[in-house]
């Protein structure tokens, strides 16, 4: 019998400082769907371009319609997580293909020690006068902030 390895994926590292969350996750979708490892670093730093009571109205807005704790919908208060949610959006989530790519998806807070010296795939900067970065909405969203 022949034994079948299995070729060994590359990992695709994603820098989202100050790109928008839009572009990194149409970007970071395409790549899975192809069947790539992508690794998004400093997933706290993308940003929403909007007004920012606007931006922090939809999200309060939207956990308020929930039915509670235990049946949902449930939201994420981590910077990382918020990204890598709303790239499950761009997925075709409810099929097989889409849970697969998912599974190949890793957002990080930072930059950590094993991605330090790593070639990254980066996004152009642009100035924009009104966004908030997912670290301040993750900080303005939390349920029980003193």
């Amino acid at each position: 019998m022949e034994k079948i390895q299995k070729e060994a994926t590359k990992e695709i590292i994603v820098d989202a400082e100050g790109a928008t969350v839009g572009r990194v996750g149409t970007l970071v979708a395409k790549k899975l769907l192809q069947g790539e490892k992508i690794v998004v670093i400093n997933s706290e730093k993308a940003i929403l371009v909007g007004d920012r009571h606007g931006i922090l109205e939809d999200y309060l807005k939207k956990r308020r319609l929930g039915k509670g704790v235990q049946k949902g919908p449930f939201f994420y208060y981590q910077a990382e997580m918020i990204l890598r949610k709303s790239i499950r959006g761009m997925l075709p989530w409810k099929r097989t293909r889409g849970r697969e790519a998912y599974r190949q998806l890793i957002c990080v807070k930072g930059v950590p020690e094993k991605y330090k010296d790593a070639k990254r795939v980066t996004f152009e900067k642009r100035d924009r006068l009104k966004f908030i970065t997912l670290q301040d909405l993750s900080k303005l969203i939390k349920p029980n902030q003193k």
